[in-house]
């Protein structure tokens, strides 16, 4: 398993291709809700590929100075319960403590909320609907381990 990090089109691509098959064909979201003005070509990403197929990706990007905000996490249907996301979520973090980030928060889709409730993050709003599916707010202390 590879990762890569960066704004490279190859790679954006590679992200778009599994948010395509993840959000936009599993969850029914319509590709114009799923690809935004935050998919801009400086944007950055993390892809893990197995060989050339890409498997797992999340979308870089910070509120401010100080907070990340993960986004578009997903993986491969064939490639999940293997750790993947986790591990997705903790190298953005660790970038982002690196870059001076103290915070990260999310909107996540409620059927995720235990995935990051164990990644140490905790709800901070009511529910609240985006894309026609039902998310929440969660929010998390980024320390260095």
């Amino acid at each position: 398993m590879m990762d890569y990090f960066g704004a490279l089109p190859e790679l954006q691509a590679a992200a778009f291709y599994l948010r395509y098959q993840v959000f936009v064909l599993e969850q029914n979201i319509s590709a114009e809700l799923e690809f935004d003005s935050l998919d801009t070509p400086d944007r950055q990403y993390l892809v893990f590929f197995e060989e050339q197929f890409p498997v797992a990706t999340v979308r870089y990007q910070k509120l401010d100075q100080l907070t990340l905000n993960p986004d578009r996490l997903c993986v491969h249907p064939n490639y999940r319960h293997q750790g993947l996301g986790m591990k997705l979520l903790k190298q953005i973090e660790l970038r982002a403590l690196q870059e001076g980030c103290q915070f990260s928060i999310l909107s996540a889709e409620v059927s995720a909320q235990s995935f990051y409730e164990k990644a140490g993050y905790r709800v901070v709003s009511d529910i609240f609907e985006e894309d026609g599916i039902p998310c929440v707010k969660m929010q998390k202390e980024l320390v260095s381990d």
